[in-house]
């Protein structure tokens, strides 16, 4: 591109200070889809800095960037690997001391700020268990051996 764009500033700039902007928007409207914005933005800076191009090529590219940085975040965030945003879920597999017996298969066991409800089979206050499942919101546990 010939020229600068925003009187002074030349596109690798502009498309970097773009992209950082819309990162801090991100901290404001957080949502994770502006980082990925942003992110297209900065990689489009860095393309625009080695190679030169017209400002409708860095528009597909920054168009194309975005779209494929989004659909890759959006399918990584919904595949069954994903740890972020998986509530309970994310609880399998780890192992906590119960605060109060299991008794006829119920039981509750305070895991931060929360008490949670179990169930699994009866086992004295003091035991440790090991999340198998989420039903609801009760945690299907087993005993450590």
């Amino acid at each position: 591109m010939t020229g600068t764009l925003l009187g002074g500033i030349g596109p690798t700039w502009a498309w970097i200070i773009l992209g950082l902007v819309l990162m801090g928007l991100e901290l404001v409207a957080s949502g994770i889809f502006l980082l990925w914005l942003g992110l297209a933005a900065v990689l489009t800076g860095l393309v625009v800095a080695v190679v030169a191009m017209s400002w409708p090529l860095q528009i597909l590219l920054f168009s194309g960037l975005a779209v494929a940085l989004v659909l890759v975040a959006s399918r990584r965030a919904r595949s069954p690997d994903a740890t972020v945003n998986r509530g309970a879920r994310g609880l399998i597999g780890r192992e906590f001391v119960l605060d109060e017996p299991i008794v006829a298969g119920a039981g509750r066991l305070r895991f931060d700020d929360t008490i949670w409800r179990v169930a699994g089979p009866d086992a004295p206050a003091g035991r440790r268990v090991r999340v198998t499942g989420v039903e609801g919101t009760v945690l299907r546990v087993e005993m450590v051996t």
